[in-house]
Protein backbone atom coordinates (compact mmCIF):
# COMPACT_ATOMS: atom_id res chain seq x y z
CA UNK A 1 0.00 0.00 0.00
CA UNK A 2 1.42 3.39 -1.02
CA UNK A 3 2.00 6.12 1.56
CA UNK A 4 -0.66 8.25 -0.15
CA UNK A 5 -3.26 5.51 0.35
CA UNK A 6 -2.16 5.12 3.99
CA UNK A 7 -2.77 8.83 4.62
CA UNK A 8 -6.13 8.84 2.86
CA UNK A 9 -7.37 5.77 4.74
CA UNK A 10 -6.53 7.45 8.03
CA UNK A 11 -8.45 10.56 6.95
CA UNK A 12 -11.44 8.45 5.96
CA UNK A 13 -11.57 7.04 9.50
CA UNK A 14 -11.74 10.44 11.18
CA UNK A 15 -15.07 11.15 12.91
CA UNK A 16 -15.59 14.60 11.37
CA UNK A 17 -18.32 14.95 8.74
CA UNK A 18 -17.65 18.41 7.38
CA UNK A 19 -19.20 20.45 4.58
CA UNK A 20 -15.94 22.24 3.74
CA UNK A 21 -14.27 18.90 3.13
CA UNK A 22 -17.16 17.94 0.85
CA UNK A 23 -16.94 21.32 -0.93
CA UNK A 24 -13.27 20.73 -1.77
CA UNK A 25 -13.93 17.22 -3.06
CA UNK A 26 -16.82 18.34 -5.25
CA UNK A 27 -14.92 21.38 -6.56
CA UNK A 28 -11.88 19.28 -7.51
CA UNK A 29 -13.50 16.05 -8.65
CA UNK A 30 -17.06 17.03 -9.59
CA UNK A 31 -18.69 17.77 -12.92
CA UNK A 32 -22.15 19.00 -13.86
CA UNK A 33 -24.55 17.59 -16.40
CA UNK A 34 -27.87 18.76 -17.70
CA UNK A 35 -30.97 16.70 -18.41
CA UNK A 36 -34.57 17.59 -19.09
CA UNK A 37 -35.19 17.23 -15.35
CA UNK A 38 -32.40 19.67 -14.43
CA UNK A 39 -28.79 19.60 -13.24
CA UNK A 40 -26.88 16.43 -12.38
CA UNK A 41 -23.66 16.17 -10.35
CA UNK A 42 -21.04 13.48 -10.83
CA UNK A 43 -18.07 13.12 -8.45
CA UNK A 44 -15.38 10.71 -9.63
CA UNK A 45 -12.59 8.85 -7.82
CA UNK A 46 -10.50 5.72 -8.33
CA UNK A 47 -10.79 4.83 -4.64
CA UNK A 48 -13.87 2.86 -3.58
CA UNK A 49 -13.53 3.97 0.05
CA UNK A 50 -13.43 7.64 -0.97
CA UNK A 51 -16.55 7.09 -3.07
CA UNK A 52 -18.29 5.63 -0.01
CA UNK A 53 -16.99 8.58 2.06
CA UNK A 54 -18.46 11.10 -0.41
CA UNK A 55 -21.76 9.19 -0.27
CA UNK A 56 -21.73 9.41 3.56
CA UNK A 57 -20.92 13.15 3.50
CA UNK A 58 -23.85 13.84 1.18
CA UNK A 59 -26.20 11.60 3.14
CA UNK A 60 -25.20 13.12 6.51
CA UNK A 61 -25.33 16.74 5.42
CA UNK A 62 -28.26 16.70 3.00
CA UNK A 63 -30.25 13.59 3.84
CA UNK A 64 -30.02 12.29 0.28
CA UNK A 65 -28.87 8.94 -1.08
CA UNK A 66 -26.88 9.39 -4.29
CA UNK A 67 -26.09 6.57 -6.66
CA UNK A 68 -22.60 5.00 -6.86
CA UNK A 69 -21.59 3.76 -10.31
CA UNK A 70 -18.32 2.38 -11.58
CA UNK A 71 -16.62 1.52 -14.84
CA UNK A 72 -13.32 -0.04 -15.82
CA UNK A 73 -10.58 2.14 -17.26
CA UNK A 74 -9.45 1.15 -20.73
CA UNK A 75 -5.79 2.08 -20.21
CA UNK A 76 -3.05 -0.36 -19.17
CA UNK A 77 -3.67 0.16 -15.44
CA UNK A 78 -7.30 -0.97 -15.84
CA UNK A 79 -8.34 0.75 -12.60
CA UNK A 80 -11.98 1.10 -11.69
CA UNK A 81 -13.41 4.61 -11.69
CA UNK A 82 -16.20 5.23 -9.20
CA UNK A 83 -18.80 7.94 -9.72
CA UNK A 84 -21.09 9.32 -7.03
CA UNK A 85 -24.07 10.55 -9.04
CA UNK A 86 -26.97 12.85 -8.11
CA UNK A 87 -29.81 14.16 -10.20
CA UNK A 88 -31.81 15.78 -7.40
CA UNK A 89 -31.22 18.86 -5.21
CA UNK A 90 -28.00 19.65 -7.06
CA UNK A 91 -28.70 23.39 -7.18
CA UNK A 92 -29.47 23.40 -3.44
CA UNK A 93 -26.23 21.58 -2.57
CA UNK A 94 -24.07 23.80 -4.80
CA UNK A 95 -25.68 26.90 -3.35
CA UNK A 96 -25.22 25.71 0.25
CA UNK A 97 -21.55 24.83 -0.38
CA UNK A 98 -21.06 28.12 -2.26
CA UNK A 99 -19.90 26.23 -5.33
CA UNK A 100 -22.43 27.42 -7.90
CA UNK A 101 -20.20 30.24 -9.12
CA UNK A 102 -17.29 27.83 -9.45
CA UNK A 103 -19.12 25.50 -11.76
CA UNK A 104 -20.54 28.29 -13.87
CA UNK A 105 -17.13 29.91 -14.36
CA UNK A 106 -17.70 32.99 -12.26
CA UNK A 107 -15.32 32.10 -9.41
CA UNK A 108 -12.58 29.45 -9.64
CA UNK A 109 -10.54 30.25 -6.52
CA UNK A 110 -11.34 29.37 -2.91
CA UNK A 111 -14.22 30.86 -0.92
CA UNK A 112 -12.99 33.74 1.27
CA UNK A 113 -14.53 32.32 4.44
CA UNK A 114 -12.43 29.16 4.02
CA UNK A 115 -9.28 31.27 3.74
CA UNK A 116 -10.18 33.24 6.87
CA UNK A 117 -11.38 30.48 9.24
CA UNK A 118 -8.78 27.98 10.50
CA UNK A 119 -11.18 25.08 11.02
CA UNK A 120 -12.80 25.56 7.64
CA UNK A 121 -9.33 25.75 6.12
CA UNK A 122 -8.26 22.47 7.74
CA UNK A 123 -11.37 20.72 6.47
CA UNK A 124 -10.99 22.13 2.98
CA UNK A 125 -7.34 21.01 2.78
CA UNK A 126 -8.38 17.56 3.99
CA UNK A 127 -10.97 17.32 1.23
CA UNK A 128 -8.53 18.65 -1.38
CA UNK A 129 -5.96 16.02 -0.44
CA UNK A 130 -8.57 13.25 -0.52
CA UNK A 131 -9.62 14.41 -3.98
CA UNK A 132 -6.30 14.75 -5.82
CA UNK A 133 -3.47 14.71 -3.27
CA UNK A 134 -0.37 12.51 -3.40
CA UNK A 135 2.68 12.12 -1.15
CA UNK A 136 5.89 10.50 -2.34
CA UNK A 137 6.93 7.59 -0.12
CA UNK A 138 9.36 9.05 2.47
CA UNK A 139 11.55 5.94 2.07
CA UNK A 140 12.60 7.39 -1.30
CA UNK A 141 14.35 10.25 0.50
CA UNK A 142 12.82 12.72 -1.97
CA UNK A 143 10.02 14.46 -0.13
CA UNK A 144 7.08 15.79 -2.17
CA UNK A 145 3.40 16.45 -1.52
CA UNK A 146 1.22 17.53 -4.44
CA UNK A 147 -2.42 18.53 -4.92
CA UNK A 148 -3.65 18.91 -8.49
CA UNK A 149 -6.16 21.59 -9.50
CA UNK A 150 -7.75 22.14 -12.90
CA UNK A 151 -7.51 25.93 -12.48
CA UNK A 152 -4.42 27.94 -11.58
CA UNK A 153 -6.49 30.29 -9.39
CA UNK A 154 -7.57 27.36 -7.24
CA UNK A 155 -4.01 26.00 -6.97
CA UNK A 156 -2.84 29.43 -5.84
CA UNK A 157 -5.71 29.57 -3.34
CA UNK A 158 -4.57 26.24 -1.89
CA UNK A 159 -1.03 27.59 -1.61
CA UNK A 160 -2.36 30.68 0.15
CA UNK A 161 -4.35 28.48 2.52
CA UNK A 162 -1.29 26.33 3.29
CA UNK A 163 0.86 29.42 3.82
CA UNK A 164 -1.62 30.55 6.42
CA UNK A 165 -0.56 27.46 8.39
CA UNK A 166 3.11 28.46 7.96
CA UNK A 167 3.74 25.93 5.16
CA UNK A 168 6.12 26.83 2.33
CA UNK A 169 3.68 25.98 -0.46
CA UNK A 170 4.46 26.66 -4.10
CA UNK A 171 2.53 26.35 -7.36
CA UNK A 172 3.60 25.10 -10.76
CA UNK A 173 1.39 25.34 -13.83
CA UNK A 174 1.02 22.36 -16.16
CA UNK A 175 -0.54 21.95 -19.57
CA UNK A 176 -3.79 20.54 -18.16
CA UNK A 177 -3.90 22.34 -14.82
CA UNK A 178 -1.74 23.39 -11.87
CA UNK A 179 -0.11 21.69 -8.89
CA UNK A 180 0.24 23.05 -5.37
CA UNK A 181 3.20 21.35 -3.72
CA UNK A 182 5.41 21.06 -0.63
CA UNK A 183 9.00 19.81 -0.82
CA UNK A 184 10.33 20.08 2.73
CA UNK A 185 9.86 17.09 5.02
CA UNK A 186 8.95 19.38 7.94
CA UNK A 187 6.26 21.11 5.87
CA UNK A 188 4.76 17.78 4.80
CA UNK A 189 4.64 16.57 8.42
CA UNK A 190 3.02 19.85 9.49
CA UNK A 191 0.48 19.51 6.66
CA UNK A 192 -0.43 16.03 7.93
CA UNK A 193 -0.99 17.54 11.38
CA UNK A 194 -3.18 20.29 9.88
CA UNK A 195 -5.48 17.79 8.13
CA UNK A 196 -5.57 15.45 11.15
CA UNK A 197 -3.47 12.54 9.85
CA UNK A 198 -1.46 12.14 13.06
CA UNK A 199 -0.56 8.45 12.61
CA UNK A 200 0.72 9.13 9.10
CA UNK A 201 2.75 12.07 10.42
CA UNK A 202 4.39 9.82 13.02
CA UNK A 203 5.10 7.13 10.41
CA UNK A 204 6.60 9.75 8.06
CA UNK A 205 8.78 11.15 10.85
CA UNK A 206 9.96 7.68 11.89
CA UNK A 207 11.05 6.87 8.33
CA UNK A 208 12.77 10.27 8.04
CA UNK A 209 14.71 9.77 11.29
CA UNK A 210 15.70 6.22 10.29
CA UNK A 211 16.96 7.44 6.91
CA UNK A 212 18.92 10.27 8.49
CA UNK A 213 20.44 7.88 11.06
CA UNK A 214 21.46 5.43 8.33
CA UNK A 215 22.96 8.27 6.32
CA UNK A 216 24.95 9.49 9.33
CA UNK A 217 26.26 5.97 9.98
CA UNK A 218 27.18 5.56 6.32
CA UNK A 219 28.95 8.92 6.28
CA UNK A 220 30.89 7.98 9.42
CA UNK A 221 31.82 4.63 7.91
CA UNK A 222 32.93 6.31 4.69
CA UNK A 223 35.10 8.78 6.60
CA UNK A 224 36.64 5.96 8.62
CA UNK A 225 37.27 3.92 5.48
CA UNK A 226 38.86 6.91 3.78
CA UNK A 227 41.08 7.55 6.80
CA UNK A 228 42.20 3.91 6.87
CA UNK A 229 42.94 4.04 3.14
CA UNK A 230 45.04 7.18 3.60
CA UNK A 231 46.89 5.57 6.52
CA UNK A 232 47.64 2.43 4.51
CA UNK A 233 48.82 4.47 1.50
CA UNK A 234 51.19 6.56 3.62
CA UNK A 235 52.28 3.45 5.50
CA UNK A 236 53.19 1.53 2.35
CA UNK A 237 55.22 4.46 1.04
CA UNK A 238 57.26 4.51 4.27
CA UNK A 239 57.64 0.70 4.31
CA UNK A 240 58.93 0.75 0.73
CA UNK A 241 61.42 3.45 1.74
CA UNK A 242 62.57 1.36 4.75
CA UNK A 243 63.12 -1.62 2.44
CA UNK A 244 65.10 0.66 0.11
CA UNK A 245 67.30 1.76 3.02
CA UNK A 246 67.86 -1.84 4.13
CA UNK A 247 68.80 -2.90 0.59
CA UNK A 248 71.07 0.11 0.01
CA UNK A 249 72.89 1.09 3.21
CA UNK A 250 71.53 -1.44 5.71
CA UNK A 251 69.07 -1.07 8.57
CA UNK A 252 71.80 -0.38 11.14
CA UNK A 253 72.74 2.78 9.26
CA UNK A 254 69.62 4.39 10.70
CA UNK A 255 69.88 6.10 14.12
CA UNK A 256 68.36 4.01 16.93
CA UNK A 257 65.35 6.35 17.40
CA UNK A 258 64.47 5.98 13.71
CA UNK A 259 65.04 2.20 13.74
CA UNK A 260 62.48 1.77 16.52
CA UNK A 261 59.79 3.69 14.60
CA UNK A 262 60.72 1.84 11.37
CA UNK A 263 60.37 -1.56 13.06
CA UNK A 264 56.86 -0.76 14.34
CA UNK A 265 55.80 0.65 10.98
CA UNK A 266 56.96 -2.48 9.09
CA UNK A 267 55.38 -4.81 11.67
CA UNK A 268 52.06 -2.94 11.71
CA UNK A 269 51.23 -1.30 8.33
CA UNK A 270 47.69 -0.49 9.51
CA UNK A 271 48.73 1.40 12.64
CA UNK A 272 47.79 5.04 12.91
CA UNK A 273 50.41 7.58 13.97
CA UNK A 274 48.91 7.55 17.47
CA UNK A 275 49.16 3.76 17.67
CA UNK A 276 52.82 3.91 16.66
CA UNK A 277 53.42 6.56 19.34
CA UNK A 278 51.72 4.38 21.95
CA UNK A 279 53.88 1.37 20.98
CA UNK A 280 57.24 3.04 21.50
CA UNK A 281 59.34 2.20 24.58
CA UNK A 282 59.74 5.89 25.28
CA UNK A 283 56.44 7.81 24.96
CA UNK A 284 56.32 10.19 22.01
CA UNK A 285 53.76 12.61 20.61
CA UNK A 286 52.12 12.14 17.20
CA UNK A 287 54.12 15.11 15.99
CA UNK A 288 57.32 13.39 17.13
CA UNK A 289 56.42 10.16 15.29
CA UNK A 290 55.57 12.12 12.14
CA UNK A 291 58.91 13.91 12.36
CA UNK A 292 60.82 10.59 12.52
CA UNK A 293 58.83 9.08 9.63
CA UNK A 294 59.61 12.15 7.51
CA UNK A 295 63.30 11.76 8.33
CA UNK A 296 63.19 8.09 7.24
CA UNK A 297 61.50 9.08 3.95
CA UNK A 298 64.02 11.85 3.40
CA UNK A 299 66.97 9.45 3.90
CA UNK A 300 65.43 7.07 1.37
CA UNK A 301 64.80 9.89 -1.13
CA UNK A 302 68.44 10.91 -0.96
CA UNK A 303 69.78 7.42 -1.73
Amino acid sequence: MSFTVTVKEELLNLPDVDKDELAAIIKMSGSLGLTSQGLTLSITTENAKIARHIYNLLESNYDIQPEIKYHQKTNLKKNRVYTVFMDKDVETILSDLKLADSFFGIEIGIEQSVLEDDEQGRSYLRGAFLATGTIRDPESGKYQLEIFSVYLDHAEGLAQLMQKFMLDAKVIEHKNGAVTYLQKAEDIMDFLIVIGAMKAKEAFEEVKIMRETRNEVNRANNVETANIARTITASMKTINNIIKIIDTIGFDALPSDLRQVAQIRVAHPDYSIQQIADSLETPLTKSGVNHRLRKINKIADEL
